[in-house]
């Protein structure tokens, strides 16, 4: 039986989603690459190599800091995946920028095919 995103409620994928996200954050403010993609499909893993993950978290660290508030403002739902927006915060730049993440199911786990803050 295929899990169907649609029939799932808003708190149940923030209740995945959140801590997914949370590891997100603190490995890249870590520039812990290991474990910033132990939840990535193998198809984003394959984009997200250990080279190409520091350069993006020295450059968004030294532009825009470290993450700080993060608030959930959408959960899109499909059939087989659910994409999840936050309003996000940095520190050493005012101003609200966007976190997202899709989130599928494969293999009996959840996993992020895609996430960017922009």
């Amino acid at each position: 039986m295929t899990l169907n995103f649609e029939t799932m409620s808003e708190q149940q994928l923030l209740a995945i989603a959140n801590p997914i996200m949370d590891n997100l954050m603190d490995a890249s403010t870590q520039i812990d690459h290991a474990r910033h993609v132990r939840d990535f499909t193998d198809r984003l893993k394959a984009i997200v190599t250990p080279d190409y993950f520091a350069c993006i978290c020295q450059q968004y660290q030294t532009e825009k800091g470290y993450f700080t508030t993060r608030t959930p403002i959408a959960v899109l739902r499909r059939p087989d995946s659910a994409a999840i927006l936050w309003k996000q915060h940095f520190t050493k730049v005012p101003g609200e920028f966007v976190a997202e993440m899709v989130l599928v199911h494969r293999d009996g786990r959840y996993l992020v095919d895609h996430v960017m803050v922009f």
